[in-house]
């Protein structure tokens, strides 16, 4: 082959190679400039589907119980995994144990509140949730937790009692609440609970007593309270098993005044306590009116023995009525109790001690509080 046929070929492969250069680099500036003019794809929109769906829950809590700060992150892990809004989390003071951030957590537009501590946790929420519609929830973190003891909720199982915060049945229940008439001059006043009463109004949902039930909450150790639960309040109770009795004048709704001698006298919304014990079994806490227990031992400790069989066979439906005993529990039925003490009693409500009084002042308010519950079950046919 020839110099110049040689020549020829090397002329036409690199005018071939210049021009497929050519036409990559003019199709890459092509892609570029469109991909830099051309405005970037909006972001997806978030579908219906990917809302948070569920109730709004405002988390009333104690910080001062035992496990309330690991619950706090085991509740907010569940509710990301189930899909909820961002829950409020709000935490009681010893200045405002709960009323006032139940209250706030209305005004931020809450579905349901959940109460996360004790019975004076529970109180405080349900006197901030009281005829507002809105339903109430419990995770119980207490010692004696009542409340959640007689609407069957778990005290034990956390899992089971988010499961009825989120799936449980909506319950109207009765309150009550005790008015100090009259406070009482303190006995000691380095002793929790012998101060004068507060004559404030005080909500209650399970009992309210004056007498040695107020007495044995009043002494019980904290200490040991933490360690042993609700057993502590016995081991205080034996403190007071040979105190005196009590003089009463009970006015039961547009009764006659009776005056008589007591340990307790007590008014339940429900009537059940811990240790499986029922005191009044026929209390129901929506019927629209309170069961009234008045409890009285004569001739020492075979007196409280006495007294201690008969509450335990009541919970089985067994009732004594012999006469003349020495230990024994009476009952009957009441809207409104007035009490007159001369020289003074402890006061109680649902456990929190209130102070000594000389006269005091309970009602129901019927229906007037949304709980949340567990669904009832259905009988085996």
């Amino acid at each position: 082959m020839t110099l110049e046929a040689w020549l020829l070929i090397a002329a036409i492969v690199v005018s071939l190679t210049a021009i497929t250069l050519a036409v990559l680099v003019l199709r890459s500036q092509r892609t570029l400039g469109s991909a830099v003019a051309a405005p970037q794809a909006p972001a997806a929109e978030p579908t219906e589907d990917d809302a948070p769906r569920g109730p709004q829950l405002a988390f009333v809590a104690n910080p001062s119980k035992n496990g309330a700060e690991q619950l706090k992150a085991a509740l907010m892990s569940r509710c990301t995994a189930e899909g909820l809004p961002d829950p409020m989390w709000l935490e009681t003071t010893v200045e405002d144990p709960g009323l006032g951030q139940t209250r706030e957590a209305l005004a931020k537009g809450a579905d349901v509140v959940v109460a996360v501590g004790g019975d004076g946790t529970v109180r405080a929420v349900a006197q901030g949730m009281a005829d507002s519609g809105k339903p109430m929830a419990l995770l119980p973190l207490g010692t004696g937790n009542l409340l959640a003891r007689n609407l069957d909720i778990s005290v034990t199982d956390r899992d089971d009692a988010f499961d009825i915060v989120l799936h449980g049945i909506d319950r109207k229940i009765d309150v009550g609440w005790l008015r100090v008439d009259e406070p009482a001059a303190p006995r000691d006043k380095d002793r929790e609970g012998n101060g004068p009463a507060d004559t404030g109004t005080h909500i209650f949902l399970v009992i309210a007593g004056l007498g040695f039930d107020a007495a044995m909450v009043a002494d019980a150790d904290d200490t040991l309270k933490s360690k042993v639960g609700w057993i502590a309040y016995f081991v205080a109770g034996v403190k007071h098993l040979h105190g005196r009795r009590t003089e009463m004048t009970i006015t039961l709704d547009d009764r006659p005044p009776i005056t008589t001698r007591l340990r307790s006298l007590m008014v339940g919304n429900c009537g059940r306590l811990p240790g499986g014990i029922t005191l009044i079994p026929d209390a129901i806490i929506d019927d629209g009116i309170h069961d009234i227990a008045a409890i009285d031992t004569r001739g020492g400790l075979m007196g409280w023995v006495q007294l201690f069989g008969e509450v335990v066979m009541q919970g089985f439906g067994v009732s004594n009525d012999l006469p003349n005993k020495i230990g024994r529990i009476d009952h009957t039925r009441a809207k409104d109790v007035h009490l007159e003490v001369p020289e003074g009693e402890q006061v109680q409500v649902d456990g929190d001690v209130l102070g000594r009084a000389r006269a005091v002042t309970t009602w129901v308010d019927p229906s007037a509080l949304v709980v949340r519950a567990p669904a009832p079950r259905l009988s085996p046919r």
